[in-house]
């Protein structure tokens, strides 16, 4: 089967494209490689996937031309967008990149007849400040990005109730492991405890809870979506899991992993990050048979190992 994967590169879509690969399928990514963080680590990521037998074009679904990548697709997962929680991002990059890509994306699948479903990668961001309802909740997003993903998801499924176009979408939480964005939390916190600088805390982030998940339970959620897509056109699920701890009780699993304490620099507080994050996945559990199992420890073991055999000892990435 040809599968077509957006955001190919980063964290979550790279293992999906190794995943779809070793089930055997054709695997065509989509990549614009910009430069939100270091490209050396896309760069990474890219040659893992290629290492596998698949392609990544470097295109920008906002401003080229996408028709003859489509062809003859039948599953499209779309995780390009403009990432993260930034005060020093402007609302412009993520209207580029979350709206008007994801519009330009369906402009074009649109029209592909081999087309069994698209998959939207959403955000728990949606939810807002406390993300621990079902699927039926409210949106209340407090940030660009949370605003933008939902305007985007709901691009999609606008096209599916309209002319019936095979969509659904997911909304990822919090995820953890090998080749997450350096950015986040945890790369951050190993980075700066092997370099003995001091990590920057976000004041207050310490009691922020999480529902971290580890990577591989869910491409397993993208997985469930593609072994049973009739069971999901039009619908919107959580992917994540139900167990939470708080930032600050992340931060000790990695210290006693690492063996060594944190230097913590507290910084003021950032405005529109999340107060708690809780992954309700009672739909997803019924209807996908979606059950995440690895513990957080387990998770952040291989986060470690991964940061200290690609990263730590590759410095200039």
């Amino acid at each position: 089967m040809k599968i077509l994967v957006t955001g190919a590169a980063g964290f979550i879509g790279s293992h999906l494209c190794e995943r779809l690969l070793d089930m055997g399928h054709n695997v065509v990514g989509l990549d614009c490689f910009t430069d939100y963080y270091a490209l050396a680590l896309k760069q990474l990521n890219a040659t893992a996937v290629h290492r596998k037998g698949g392609s990544i074009v470097n295109l920008d679904l906002a401003e080229d031309e996408l028709t003859a990548v489509f062809s003859d697709a039948e599953f499209i997962y779309h995780f390009a967008a403009q990432p993260g929680i930034s005060a020093t991002t402007p609302y412009a990059d993520y209207l580029h990149n979350n709206i008007i890509a994801t519009h330009r994306l369906l402009e074009s699948a649109k029209n592909v007849p081999t087309l069994k479903c698209f998959v939207n990668i959403a955000t728990s961001s949606i939810y807002g400040k406390h993300a621990t309802e079902s699927e039926e909740a409210p949106p209340q997003p407090t940030s660009y990005y949370g605003v933008t993903k939902l305007a985007a998801e709901q691009a999609v499924l606008a096209l599916q109730r309209e002319v019936g176009f095979p969509a659904c979408s997911l909304r990822l939480f919090s995820v953890c492991g090998p080749r997450e964005r350096p950015e986040k939390l945890y790369p951050r916190l190993i980075g700066s405890i092997l370099e003995n600088k001091p990590f920057p805390l976000f004041e207050g982030s310490e009691n922020h809870s999480r529902s971290y998940t580890y990577v591989g339970d869910i491409v397993d959620g993208l997985i469930a979506v593609f072994n049973q897509p009739e069971k999901t056109i039009g619908e919107i699920f959580n992917i994540g899991t139900e167990v939470e701890l708080t930032t600050g009780e992340g931060i000790r699993i990695i210290e006693e992993i690492l063996g060594k304490k944190a230097i913590i620099d507290i910084k003021p507080k950032r405005p529109g990050d999340q107060l708690r994050t809780c992954a309700n996945i009672t739909k997803a559990r019924k209807i996908l048979n979606y059950n995440p199992q690895t513990p957080l420890e387990k998770a952040l073991e291989a986060e470690v190992g991964w940061y200290l055999d690609s990263i730590y000892e590759n410095r200039d990435l």
